[in-house]
């Protein structure tokens, strides 16, 4: 059997342009297909079943000795399999986040629609993790509820949980709930072991004392 790798090339090239070209348009930073001018976002199922059709050609490529053509497809499956684990645009809103522009941090989240279907279980807790340090500046009763949401679908990192429980500690701590936010903070220093947070809670018990 023959297969040119140049058309192979020029195909990885037509997927690539379908799904990521948008990425260079400010409004479409994530994997999208279009009806008419209306532009959706691909359900992580999409990447899944992309990734394992991605796999299954490679596979069958590499059998037939066009290895170096099984894998750019091995590599393609294994961006697919990324960003169904880490969504683009929650990476996206963290990088925002890293330049306190929460403004720009709340835009990329809300372009995540229906959070059940598009993103893997603990990114809905990072999505609403985020949505909780967001709303803590304007709405302490909106922050409590994300970050209450964020700690029962878990996060990734230890560091992570423990700032989403300082966090939530001192919510509770301005709604005079002393004792939930000792609880709370005792929660999120043993999760803090490399002591990252130790200057906030800190802060947070000194606080607590004049309760």
């Amino acid at each position: 059997m023959y297969f040119d790798r140049n058309v192979l090339l020029l195909k990885v090239g037509q997927i690539y342009n379908i799904f990521f070209v948008s990425q260079t348009r400010p409004h479409n930073s994530h994997l999208f297909f279009t009806f008419g001018k209306k532009l959706i976002m691909f359900p992580k199922i999409i990447k899944l079943i992309l990734a394992l059709v991605s796999i299954a050609y490679a596979l069958f490529l590499i059998s037939d000795d066009y290895i170096g053509n099984g894998i750019l497809l091995l590599l393609l499956a294994g961006m697919f399999i990324l960003l169904y684990f880490k969504n683009e645009l929650i990476f996206l809103a963290f990088l925002r986040l890293r330049k306190q522009d929460f403004v720009g941090t709340e835009k990329w989240l809300q372009r995540i629609p229906n959070i059940e279907q598009n993103l893997v279980k603990k990114q809905q807790g990072y999505y609403h993790y985020l949505f909780g340090i967001i709303e803590s500046q304007k709405n302490l009763t909106q922050a409590e509820k994300h970050f209450k949401t964020a700690m029962k679908l878990g996060l990734s990192m230890n560091h992570d949980m423990a700032m989403a429980k300082m966090s939530l500690a001192g919510i509770y701590l301005q709604k005079r709930r002393k004792r939930e936010a000792q609880l709370l903070l005792t929660e999120a220093k043993k999760l803090d072991k490399h002591g990252m947070l130790t200057g906030q809670m800190k802060l947070i018990q000194q606080q607590m004392k004049k309760i």
